[in-house]
């Protein structure tokens, strides 16, 4: 028996049989690496957050100094 299927409740277990043509194998890793997507993403996010919130505010009219002087070079 797979290892997978042993710990899947006997109910579900036998609603799954009924469909027999599925691969759940495949369902399962799908739905992992789905999983696994949105876990990154949301951690993606934290990390952004973070970086945000240790930023300083640029005043007003610095990132047109920072051009001005950057062209000079």
């Amino acid at each position: 028996m797979d290892v997978i299927t042993s710990r899947i409740p006997s109910d579900l277990k036998a609603k799954m049989k009924k469909h027999s043509d599925i691969n759940w194998s495949k369902v399962l890793r799908e739905a992992i690496m789905r999983r696994i997507e949105v876990e990154e993403r949301l951690e993606a996010v934290r990390e952004i957050d973070e970086v945000k919130r240790r930023m300083r505010p640029v005043e007003k009219g610095q990132l047109d100094r920072w051009l001005k002087e950057d062209r000079g070079r």
